[in-house]
């Protein structure tokens, strides 16, 4: 009883890093900076549009109808869905690399994101579904087993479930199901024209149809991650501890994983499969609040649509007038880390 104890003040004491007060305010700067990314993502594009057609636009009070068109039709859904999904995969990611005490765990990674992408594919293929409203469930079915698959093959044999055999495991599933959903779409051009910028992970073009199917979901699934957040701190100490502490380990993890399935197949049921952003997002957020998951989560929230935003105004602007996807920034930022992280001695676990 005296360890148990002492492992649970040492647990305390790990999971108080940092001041309240600290945290507030990089919760508060990570909203204002998200604020100041959304009026970006709503004011640039390929198209030259001023900032003063933008904003009567936007109050009704304009009179360029082609301008007002592009930005409300276009640009803003466009805002909203890089915030839906910036969100689901921060999120997403927190909550697995904490479930997980797995670093590099991330929807992406783990297979998660894979399996949403080649459900949505299968049934665009089989049963002719063109619309976010449509595949949504595919992609909420096809992330849930994605992430059971990559588990049983991680957990299978000797030593159990480690980092390295998770990533292996949902680095190997994910590039078998990219490689089915390639053939799928060379093998029917004309039927998966609408699914070529989708795969590559585009914000483009969504409107607010894709909204509209996917954020009760993304909701259900943030307050699941609120829920599941308040006994995450216990679960990165290992199962032990936290059943000593009072924690239901197999509760959590059922509703992390409802959560995450929730959160990362919305957001690739309405974005596309976009890697690296539930990686890179919970690192800085431990890096700015210290290690307590409540915290960590909450940043995400911020932070995650942030680094989305933010790749999709680049990808608009590099190569004007075209336009390079989301998903492609975003995995030219997280191989470098994902590389960095892994070779880092305290990658090992959380």
């Amino acid at each position: 009883m005296q360890t148990v104890a002492r492992e649970r003040d040492a647990g305390a004491r790990t999971v108080r890093g940092g001041s309240v007060g600290r945290r507030i305010a990089v919760v508060v700067a990570g909203a204002a900076v998200l604020v100041a990314a959304s009026a970006l993502s709503t004011a640039v594009g390929s198209r030259n549009i001023p900032s003063d057609v933008v904003l009567g636009a936007l109050t009704g009070s304009g009179s360029d109808l082609s301008a007002a068109t592009v930005v409300l039709d276009s640009r803003l859904p466009r805002t909203v869905i890089g915030l839906l999904a910036g969100v689901a995969l921060g999120v997403s990611g927190a909550l697995m690399q904490g479930v997980t005490r797995n670093p590099l765990a991330d929807p992406g990674i783990l297979g998660v994101t894979a399996g949403a992408a080649f459900a949505v594919a299968v049934a665009v293929a089989v049963l002719r579904i063109s619309d976010a409203s449509g595949y949504v469930w595919f992609a909420f079915g096809g992330a849930l087993a994605g992430a059971v698959v990559v588990y049983l093959v991680g957990a299978s044999g000797r030593g159990g479930a480690s980092p390295a055999r998770l990533t292996l495991a949902g680095l190997a599933l994910g590039a078998v199901l990219s490689g089915v959903v390639s053939a799928m779409l060379l093998a029917d051009p004309d039927g998966f024209t609408a699914m070529r910028a989708w795969e590559s992970g585009s914000l483009e073009g969504r409107g607010w149809d894709g909204v509209a199917a996917v954020w009760p979901f993304l909701l259900v699934g943030l307050a699941l991650a609120a829920v599941v957040s308040v006994s995450l701190n216990a679960v990165v100490l290992g199962d032990d501890l936290a059943a000593a502490l009072g924690a239901h380990v197999g509760r959590t993890r059922v509703l992390a994983v409802i959560a995450v399935a929730l959160l990362a197949g919305g957001a690739t049921a309405v974005a596309g499969p976009i890697a690296f952003v539930g990686l890179m997002i919970p690192h800085v957020a431990r890096r700015l609040v210290g290690p307590d998951q409540r915290w960590i989560v909450a940043v995400s929230v911020v932070a995650g649509p942030i680094l989305l935003l933010g790749a999709d105004v680049v990808g608009r602007v590099v190569l004007r007038p075209g336009e390079l996807p989301a998903g492609i920034v975003t995995a030219c930022i997280g191989a470098p880390v994902l590389i960095a992280l892994a070779r880092r001695q305290r990658a090992l676990g959380l």
